[in-house]
């Protein structure tokens, strides 16, 4: 071997092995004779849908189920059997043998334990069975997910229930079909353990407070009203071969260290760029897996950073919209391994280029109500009616976002979000609204008292908010560095990190947005009953919210020191580590938030603290252990064998009596090395100090103000050997290896 090919032979037989690789071929779904079908022939092939439910059901028994889906209300036992024996004949056509209750655990991903239908008869023989039962309520170990201590082990029975508003779907795998039953994970004693049920409670709750909020204003037929959510998706692809050989990656999802390369992303050549062949065929399977699911992904493109992607699919209902973008994540790993790809969801994988976040875009949607069913809430209308009713919406909204702006930050927090928030890719940990320069106008406007008097109609014309779906349509922009912007007809959640489950957030968004709504509900008949108009006392109470949230409006710059000073002076919260976000979630305000709009008792919101405090924890000591791992068999191993090489080389130029021209790179080898082992102890020693803590605050605390500044200097060190260290002894792919799709 040559010189140090012991440390980077696996590397290069890594780089080795990707040099030939070609797009994977699969085959598109086609009819009998062979002609390529059209996606909406085969999209949602594997749900039970409407479409199937209305084929296969009675229609007295259809028509309960979909009241059930509409209403939100609990499935009637009494057609529970038939919907199960129709669920089980459609899953066995389809060459299913298990099933199981899909759920989501507070672990950020989903959860699954399979049962085959098989049973016995009378004669001891065997036949498939699938009772309404078994398709309402299953019993899972509730002992083994983090519950946030409202569960200890000895106490191991949990329930998953159905959730009949999300598609029963069948996931297909190698040797074999799964009908999965989406559902939520409740306690024994009834307490929520999974992210769906806060989900659906602030749905309703959000619907209810809406509904009072139009009746108030006129709007009396409107039967529902659903939060819907589009959730753009970031992921970057890195080769499988080069994972393997990074441990920070296996084990982590992210480079605990690495050199920058000469080229990142600074030509901005890689945005809205040719999509490389292999990515494609990727993205192409990924798509079909989705169409099959039901999932309508609509949109795919390069994202910003090398090797850096984005997926985006139509707005549906939030619940389902949080499911399809679960079941998103799910297959990108999946596919990703049959393309010889590892799909990184981490929010930083690579230092030095963006990173990944999950834009959740938000809405109302209406039902019933004399218009169309859809209708949006945040779109503006074309009267003076519907745009004062607009104008009504968005002051809920910005109310919920200014009294609660602390927990919403809570709601996006975790480890990998902490290296995103803040950077030049992210918004900001300050929580603030953009709404663009138009809307900026109009809200200034009617906060001056230039549209005023009994004449409302001609008050809204002064405005121009009659005009407001054209301007809006041509005008609003968009501001990357806002954490929550307006765009046209909804609000974006750019703050929310790419590994993370939307729902928790959206519950938040849902709760804080109807909470505001009641109260302007109250403000509002109280202002009618004094004797003003009903269109007078919404522009009255429109222009009184405005001035009150005035301090969460911010148009500029969200990346720039003056916006932290600013918003210091508005009195909005920097929360910007994720131990002190996650203490919002205990305050007295968040719990009587939640209480109120029974959609967390204080028991299920503290836990969620606990355990997202835990999973903080957890996750910095798993960085802590494997950054320490590699430091001491990969990195100085590799350190001292160069180091050897050179010090041989220098001591046989000196015995010769000439100069050696290694001589300045061993000096500086040896002065990074010695600077290496320092910056190592003093890293082991912050961990043990954390260790010694009691509480997982504490460690938290800790790890983000100490331990995390240990680690960069390491980081800081190791990059710095990369740099001097000859390539064939450097054991670890580098970043202009990974980052660089062909």
């Amino acid at each position: 071997m040559a010189n140090g090919e012991w440390g980077a032979s696996a590397r290069f037989s890594a780089i080795r092995d990707i040099q030939g690789r070609n797009p994977r071929k699969f085959a598109f779904p086609t009819d009998e004779s062979g002609r390529p079908l059209r996606i909406s022939e085969y999209f949602g092939q594997n749900t039970f849908n409407l479409d199937q439910m209305k084929r296969r059901l009675p229609k007295e028994v259809f028509q309960k189920l979909q009241s059930t889906i509409d209403s939100g209300k609990k499935l009637d036992l009494e057609i529970a059997n038939t919907v199960a024996q129709a669920i089980k004949e459609w899953a066995l056509e389809r060459g299913v043998t298990h099933f199981c209750h899909w759920f989501q655990p507070q672990t950020g991903s989903t959860a699954e334990k399979h049962d085959a239908f098989i049973s016995f008869d009378g004669q001891h023989r065997v036949i498939e069975k699938f009772s309404g039962s078994q398709l309402i309520q299953s019993e899972p170990d509730a002992s083994s997910f983090p519950s946030g201590g409202m569960r200890t082990t000895f106490e191991a029975r949990g329930y998953t229930a159905w959730d009949p508003s999300s598609p029963v779907f069948v996931m297909e795998s190698t040797n074999g079909k799964t009908l999965c039953i989406p559902s939520v994970f409740l306690s024994y004693h009834g307490d929520s353990l999974d992210e769906k049920t806060a989900l659906i409670r602030s749905m309703e709750v959000l619907s209810e407070r809406a509904r009072e909020l139009l009746r108030q204003i006129g709007d009396s037929a409107v039967s529902r009203v659903t939060p819907t959510l589009g959730v753009e998706q970031e992921y970057f692809l890195v080769d499988r071969a080069f994972v393997a050989h990074r441990p920070d990656l296996m084990m982590t999802g992210r480079t605990l260290f690495g050199g920058q390369p000469p080229k990142g992303q600074q030509l901005e050549d890689h945005y809205f760029g040719s999509i490389p062949s292999r990515v494609q065929a990727f993205m192409s399977e990924v798509e079909l897996e989705l169409y099959k699911l039901g999932v309508p992904v609509k949109t795919r493109h390069n994202e910003v950073a090398p090797s850096q992607f984005e997926t985006a699919p139509i707005f549906e209902e939030a619940n389902v919209a949080v499911d399809h973008n679960q079941l998103t994540m799910e297959v990108l790993r999946k596919v990703a391994l049959r393309h010889q790809f590892h799909a990184l969801l981490h929010e930083k994988p690579f230092a030095g280029v963006n990173g990944s976040g999950k834009h959740c875009n938000w809405s109302m949607s209406l039902i019933g109500g004399g218009s169309d069913d859809g209708e949006n809430l945040l779109e503006p209308g074309r009267t003076p009616h519907q745009n004062l009713r607009f104008l009504l919406v968005l002051v809920s909204v910005l109310r919920g976002v200014h009294k609660h702006g602390g927990l919403l930050r809570a709601s996006i927090a975790s480890s990998g979000n902490d290296h995103r928030l803040g950077a030049n890719e992210a918004p900001p940990a300050i929580i603030s609204v953009f709404l663009g320069e138009q809307l900026t106008k109009i809200l200034d406007s009617i906060e001056r008292g230039e549209a005023s008097g009994s004449n409302t109609e001609a008050a809204v014309l002064k405005l121009g908010v009659n005009k407001l779906p054209e301007v809006l349509k041509d005008n609003t922009d968009r501001n990357r560095t806002s954490p929550f912007a307006f765009t046209g007809n909804k609000f974006e959640f750019r703050a929310v990190g790419s590994s993370a489950s939307p729902a928790f957030p959206v519950t938040v968004l849902n709760t804080v947005v109807a909470e505001a709504m009641a109260e302007i509900t109250d403000r509002l008949r109280k202002k009618m009953s004094s004797g003003k108009s009903r269109d007078e006392s919404i522009l009255e109470l429109v222009r009184e919210v405005t001035t009150e949230t005035k301090a969460i409006r911010f148009e500029g710059n969200g990346y720039s020191e003056e916006w932290v000073k600013e918003a210091a002076k508005r009195g909005l919260p920097n929360l910007r580590k994720s131990p002190e976000a996650l203490a919002q979630m205990a305050s007295a305000s968040s719990k009587s938030l939640m209480k109120a709009m029974g959609v967390l008792t204080e028991a299920e919101l503290v836990s969620r603290c606990h355990v997202r405090t835990e999973r903080y924890v957890k996750n910095l000591l798993i960085e802590v252990d494997t950054i320490r791992q590699m430091v001491d068999t990969q990195v100085l191993p590799a350190g001292f064998a160069y180091h050897g090489i050179l010090a041989g080389q220098v001591a046989a130029c000196k015995n010769a009596g000439i100069d050696s021209p290694q001589a300045d790179t061993l000096q500086k080898l040896c002065a990074l090395l010695n600077s290496l082992k320092f910056k190592r102890e003093e890293l082991e020693i912050a961990y043990h100090q954390v260790e010694s803590l009691e509480s997982e605050e504490e460690k938290a605390l800790a790890l983000s103000q100490t331990v995390s500044v240990r680690m960069q200097e390491l980081r800081k060190s190791c990059d710095e050997l990369e740099a001097v260290i000859a390539d064939d002894f450097w054991p670890l792919p580098k970043y202009r290896e990974m980052l660089f799709i062909s």
